[in-house]
């Protein structure tokens, strides 16, 4: 789950990590209120579940409450595009203010779990404030990594070390020390997958302060963290990946695609998605309906990928066990009728009650091609795209 930067900024607060002073504003006159109160330079910032904000002009560095409130009118209702959100962007619905800080050196750190490792590691870096990504890429030898035992946790030298590794000033090695303990507190504690801080800043008085916060926290930990799962905004995410979440389906949107899948079992999802692509074709979604999904349950997923507007073909693989083939059918065919979709569908369906899910879809009417196994449905998919002028990409 994510979480904004003013609600990060509080968790990092109550962990004893130094953070700028700042306020929280729905509106254009909250802002300046904000602002009045912090005094002289402030910095507004868009609240969104993306990064790439000060690009794309959602942070602002402002010299008082009027530019404050100027800044946040421009902001606040807004859809912010940026790198990571997609043409369609996130909406603006509130707005951080915070104290300018007069900064001297900027760094870079954040704690993650190490798939490889099995587990948290802490990542650091002298090149501050910039895209990480472009920091490993270019510069790999500019980041730290230091792993903490999963028992023992960060051991208090290992903080030490990485202080000295990010050539911290001498007068704040020690706070940096202990800022780097409790940002791991705050990982283990809030049983988070990530937590970073970009940039961390060195003043030009030798403090030290997280300028910038995000954290995720691990979905399933959240019945440990009532109080966490009550900052999750439902107004970030999209909005077919929300409705899935209430159906309790698995459910990605994928940018540029144009083939809607429907799959049970994620191992299957993922080799579906590859020989759609194999196919010619990029997959619209990813969408796992799990191995016990009933009819109500398989129209609902349905429905979701219909009123994707970039699906124009549906491609449907199913390896029944617990699901059955015919409930699965049955629920695609109540979904499509009560849709009114004329979008044809490729269908592989094994296992249980293969051949009578197959009869179901036959009978139904539909535009519907049955195969036997998905490299069969693969050929089929890729002679319907081909058919189409252009195709479906």
């Amino acid at each position: 789950m994510n979480i904004h930067e003013y609600q990060a900024r509080e968790i990092l607060e109550r962990f004893g990590l130094p953070v700028p002073k700042a306020g929280v504003a729905s509106t254009p006159a909250e802002a300046r209120a904000v602002a009045e109160e912090l005094g002289g330079k402030v910095v507004v910032k868009a609240q969104v579940h993306a990064g790439g904000r000060g690009k794309a002009g959602g942070v602002k560095l402002v010299s008082g409450p009027d530019e404050a409130e100027q800044a946040a009118a421009g902001m606040l209702g807004t859809n912010l595009v940026t790198h990571q959100t997609g043409p369609q962007g996130v909406p603006v619905h509130k707005v951080m203010v915070a104290e300018a800080t007069d900064i001297a050196d900027e760094l870079y750190l954040s704690i993650i779990v190490d798939g490889d490792l099995g587990v948290p590691v802490v990542i650091a870096s002298t090149e501050g404030g910039m895209d990480i990504e472009e920091v490993a890429d270019k510069t790999p030898e500019l980041l730290f990594r230091v792993a903490a035992d999963p028992l023992m946790g960060l051991s208090p030298y290992h903080a030490r070390d990485i202080a000295s590794m990010l050539n911290v000033p001498v007068a704040a090695r020690r706070a940096t020390a202990a800022l780097i303990s409790n940002l791991y507190r705050v990982f283990v504690e809030s049983d988070c997958s990530l937590v970073e801080i970009n940039p961390l800043v060195i003043t030009k008085d030798d403090e030290v302060i997280a300028l910038d916060a995000k954290i995720n926290i691990e979905d399933d930990a959240l019945f440990r963290h009532r109080d966490l799962a009550a900052l999750h905004d439902p107004t970030q995410e999209d909005e077919l990946e929300l409705r899935a979440g209430k159906a309790d389906l698995a459910y990605v949107k994928l940018d540029g695609g144009r083939v809607g899948c429907m799959v049970n079992g994620a191992g299957l999802a993922m080799a579906t998605m590859d020989i759609t692509k194999w196919a010619g074709a990029n997959p619209a979604n990813f969408l796992d309906i799990g191995g016990s999904a009933d009819e109500g349950r398989i129209e609902e997923a349905f429905k979701i990928i219909v009123s994707d507007s970039d699906v124009e073909i549906i491609l449907v693989n199913l390896f029944a066990g617990i699901a059955r083939s015919d409930i699965v059918a049955q629920g695609i065919v109540n979904a499509a009728k009560e849709t009114g979709t004329k979008l044809p569908m490729v269908v592989a369906m094994r296992g249980t009650n293969a051949e009578e899910g197959r009869t179901i879809l036959n009978e139904s009417g539909l535009d519907i091609t049955s195969a036997q196994d998905l490299a069969g449905a693969a050929e089929v998919l890729r002679d319907k795209l081909s058919s189409h002028k252009g195709g479906a990409q």
